[in-house]
């Protein structure tokens, strides 16, 4: 018979024990928006969308990771290729990545990218963050400036992020993978890769960063294996990121200054191959994801819905899945992740996610153009 002292121990300790979310997919809901939406393809010919930007005039801006940067002008589905691109490497996962606006660009009219570049020393390539003007009447770039470059660069093809986010306070965010090199990059801050950066809007270096004394001063968290979806919420204040774990744990982490992610000390993940590459998932100095997925979803993209167009989803997340062809509703309340929703299906990989202008969401799929949602 059982220590009735024992039995009152683990009672009590089973009623004090904190409250957690059961971070995997299982606890997916595929049935909240089953039916209830369907989509309309406005653009054909594109193969990897990675990046989708709108302008004020409706012209919508895709960048093929190819590396070229697509501008569809309203009901026309013939692109018009912008000119003036710095050099980009297309290779395995690299190439023209990431694109959005300034946040002030009625004012300053910059628009910001990250590429593949295979500048500096070493050979391939690694990431970096540019802005440009667009001239709309030439739809050429001009005065391209190139505000921060991966170091270290490398020939493989493997994990360069990376996406683009903007504050309330004038800072840019974007992410470089760990560029297939998780035992070195991530976890050492005299390197690049595997961290979420913080730059002003001009690409200096804010001096309240937290790592500002050290090598790689714009650093602003680290710990990352491949973060491809990065959202600032202009309400909550909060930035938000996802990335690709290996096999099984893809994460969601709410990011703050100059804390660790954990990759690779700990992950909900294992190796491809099915071998453990790591016994921990937790680890005092190592921050906990709000959500992780097992398996994984390969998670793309990251938006916020503030349309009135479809007011189900208003003020919840967006991700997609390029696994399993789906996109991922999330609601977060104080700061948690608290429920995650299916939303359509069979759509193809998901690549990438936007809100227009008129509040239309496009979705953008790797060999299936860019689809607008409809309620």
């Amino acid at each position: 018979m059982s220590n009735p002292k024992s039995l009152i121990c683990l009672m009590v300790a089973i009623m004090f024990a904190p409250l957690t979310f059961a971070r995997d997919s299982h606890q997916l809901d595929k049935n909240s928006f089953a039916g209830k939406y369907r989509t309309e393809k406005v653009v054909n010919n594109v193969s990897i969308p990675w990046g989708i930007t709108q302008l004020p005039n409706s012209v919508l801006l895709v960048s093929e990771r190819s590396g070229k940067l697509l501008a569809f002008k309203p009901n026309q589905l013939t692109a018009i290729e912008v000119s003036g691109l710095p050099d980009i490497d297309d290779n395995g996962q690299g190439g023209l990545l990431d694109i959005a606006l300034s946040p002030s660009y009625h004012k300053e009219p910059w628009l910001y990218f990250t590429y593949a570049s295979s500048s500096g020393q070493g050979r391939g390539s690694n990431t970096a963050l540019a802005r440009a003007l667009l001239n709309e009447k030439t739809w050429q770039l001009e005065q391209v400036q190139v505000l921060y470059k991966g170091q270290e660069n490398t020939t493989s093809g493997r994990h360069y992020g990376s996406r683009i986010a903007f504050d309330d306070k004038g800072f840019v965010y974007f992410s470089i993978g760990d560029r297939g090199d998780r035992d070195t990059n991530p976890q050492d801050l005299s390197r690049d890769g595997g961290k979420i950066y913080r730059l002003h809007l001009d690409g200096r270096i804010p001096d309240s960063n937290p790592f500002i004394k050290g090598e790689r001063p714009a650093v602003y968290s680290y710990g990352h294996r491949n973060p491809q979806g990065l959202l600032f919420d202009q309400n909550t204040k909060k930035l938000w990121s996802h990335e690709h774990g290996p096999r099984g744990g893809d994460e969601i982490n709410l990011v703050e200054a100059g804390k660790n992610y954990g990759w690779p000390v700990i992950s909900y993940g294992i190796n491809y191959i099915g071998t453990k590459f790591t016994d921990l998932t937790e680890k005092e100095g190592m921050e906990q994801p709000s959500l992780y997925w097992d398996p994984s979803i390969a998670p793309s993209a990251f938006i916020k819905v503030t349309s009135e167009k479809y007011p189900k989803l208003k003020n919840k997340y967006l991700l997609g899945s390029l696994k399993f062809g789906y996109i991922v509703v999330i609601t977060v309340e104080q700061g948690n992740v608290v429920n995650q929703q299916q939303l359509l299906s069979d759509l193809g990989r998901v690549r990438s996610l936007h809100q227009g202008i008129d509040g239309t969401i496009y979705i953008g799929l790797d060999g299936g153009g860019i689809k607008k949602l409809i309620n």
